[in-house]
């Protein structure tokens, strides 16, 4: 399984995909790749799903240079490219400070 350090290397050097789910999630949230790679320079690993439906994957939490947090699950299955599954800026009235959700 990747590691966050290989995960965050592949974010800041753009050698990233997005599911089919991502990619329209992107668009609707008007998330751009370059906001992608900023807020990867500040990740860090929030939740961990190695027992995930279709292949073990996180939640990351990193912000942007004009401060937008933003989450993205990603799978964490070996590969050159990572692939994002999901990705949105987290709302907080479901998360604290962006990194633990609310009972």
């Amino acid at each position: 399984m990747k590691i966050l350090e290989e995960i965050k290397s592949q974010l800041q050097a753009g050698k990233f995909e997005f599911t089919r789910h991502a990619f329209k999630r992107a668009i609707e949230r008007n998330i751009s790749e370059a906001e992608i790679k900023e807020a990867s320079v500040t990740i860090e690993m929030i939740e961990d799903y190695p027992d995930d439906k279709y292949s073990p994957s996180c939640l990351l939490l990193g912000f942007t240079l004009a401060n937008r947090a933003l989450h993205f699950q990603v799978s964490r299955i070996e590969s050159d490219f990572v692939k994002i599954i999901t990705l949105y800026e987290p709302d907080l009235e479901q998360w604290i400070d962006y990194r633990r959700r609310k009972n």
